[in-house]
C-alpha cells in the first residue's frame, strides 16, 4: 500500500520540480528479500521504470570527496584503516587548514563537482577551533555555489544547528549494515547512537546522507534489513551511498572477498526502488569495477558518483578517467550551479 506522496528529495541542483512520487515508509523485510532475489534483468527494469518516472533528465551528479583529516580515530570500525588501533599504514594528520579545503573544492568545482563533501576521522567532532574551523569551512564551499556535505562522528543537538546556520546542505553519517551484524563490526559505538545522529541531523534542518556497505560479511538478510530500517524511517534519506568493501591489510576484514558486482547492482536497485526520491550515490569499490559494471548500477538507479583520485583513503577513478566513460556512454553529468563565481 502506498502510504505517501511526495517529491522532497531533489537536490538544489534540480531547477525543475520534484514530480507527486509514491512513497512508502513500511516496507518489510520477506518483501524486499523477495525484490532483492528477482531474476536480474527483471529487478533492474523495474528499478529503471521507477528512477525515469522521477528523474527525467536522467543526469549523474559529481561529488568530490575530501578527507579534512586524516587518521587516529579512536573507533573500531573493521573495514577502516583510519582506525588507530589498526597497522594500516594510514597516519594520524591534523585538521586541514580552512583556505586548504576552499582551495581543493575549487579545484573539485571548476572540474565539475557540485556537491563538495568534508570527512574528518572523528568519533564525534569537539567544540572549540576546530569545530569553528569545520563552520567556516562550509561557509566557504557554500560560497562558491557548492553543496556542502560533512561526515564529522556524533553530533550534539547545538552542534547540528550550528551546522545548519552555516548553510550545511547534507550530514553523511552511514548505518553501514543490519542492526543486527553491527556488533560484528563495530563495538566503540552502538546502532542507536547513529540513529540518534540522523534524527539530531533531521531535526536540525540538514539534509540526511545516510547508507552502507556491503560485503562486510553480512547476509542477504543483514543487507535487505539495513535498506528497510533506512526506507522506513520518517523521511527517506535525500542521499543514499552504496559502497562495496574495499579491503585494507592490516583491518580485522583484510582477507575478505571482494562483493560480486552484482551484488552492487542489486542493492542499489533495490534502494532505488525503496527509495524513489533518493539520491543513489555509487560510492567506494567503483575502481575495482569496470565500465560495463559502472554503467549497470546507473541502469539499476544509480544517478551520483564520487569522483576523484581519492575517497578518504581509498582509491578511486581519475576524473578523465571518469569523463571518458561518460561521453563513450551519453551520460550527462548535472551542471554546476552557473549563477555562483568560479573563483
Amino acid at each position: 500500500m502506498l502510504t505517501e506522496f511526495s517529491g522532497h528529495a531533489h537536490t538544489a541542483d534540480h531547477s525543475h520540480p520534484a514530480p507527486q512520487v509514491p512513497l512508502r515508509h513500511d516496507w518489510a523485510l520477506p518483501e524486499v528479500r523477495a525484490l532483492y532475489e528477482l531474476p536480474l534483468l527483471d529487478l533492474v527494469y523495474r528499478a529503471q521504470t521507477v528512477h525515469r518516472a522521477v528523474w527525467k533528465d536522467n543526469k549523474v551528479q559529481l561529488c568530490s570527496l575530501l578527507s579534512i583529516k586524516t587518521g587516529g580515530c579512536s573507533e573500531d570500525c573493521a573495514y577502516c584503516p583510519q582506525a588507530a588501533r589498526y597497522k594500516t599504514g594510514v597516519k594520524a594528520e591534523k585538521l586541514m587548514s580552512v583556505p586548504q579545503v576552499l582551495e581543493a573544492a575549487k579545484t573539485a568545482r571548476q572540474a565539475g563537482a557540485t556537491r563538495f563533501c568534508m570527512g574528518a576521522a572523528w568519533r564525534e567532532i569537539k567544540d572549540g577551533p576546530q569545530f569553528d574551523s569545520v563552520l567556516e569551512m562550509v561557509r566557504g564551499v557554500k560560497s562558491l555555489g557548492m553543496e556542502a556535505c560533512c561526515t564529522l562522528g556524533m553530533l550534539t543537538d547545538s552542534q547540528a544547528h550550528r551546522l545548519k546556520a552555516a548553510g550545511l546542505d547534507a550530514y553523511n553519517h552511514n548505518l553501514d549494515t543490519s542492526e543486527a551484524h553491527y556488533g560484528d563490526i563495530i563495538s566503540t559505538r552502538g546502532y542507536d547512537d547513529r540513529l540518534k545522529t540522523l534524527q539530531r541531523v533531521r531535526d536540525a534542518g540538514i539534509g540526511v546522507c545516510c547508507g552502507g556497505i556491503i560485503g562486510l560479511g553480512e547476509s542477504i538478510d543483514d543487507r535487505c534489513q539495513m535498506l528497510v530500517t533506512l526506507a522506513n524511517q520518517a523521511h527517506h534519506p535525500e542521499s543514499v551511498p552504496v559502497n562495496a568493501l574495499v579491503p585494507v591489510e592490516g583491518t580485522p576484514l583484510a582477507q575478505h572477498a571482494r562483493v560480486e558486482t552484482l551484488d552492487m547492482v542489486r542493492t542499489i536497485a533495490v534502494a532505488r526502488i525503496l527509495m524513489p526520491a533518493s539520491m543513489v550515490r555509487l560510492s567506494a569499490g567503483r575502481q575495482q569495477m569496470n565500465e560495463e559494471a559502472q554503467l549497470l548500477c546507473m541502469m539499476a538507479g544509480a544517478n551520483s558518483v564520487f569522483f576523484g583520485e581519492k575517497l578518504l583513503t581509498t582509491g578511486n577513478p581519475e576524473f578523465d578517467q571518469d569523463m571518458a566513460l561518460f561521453e563513450k556512454a551519453g551520460v550527462k553529468p548535472l551542471e554546476p550551479n552557473v549563477d555562483k563565481p568560479n573563483t
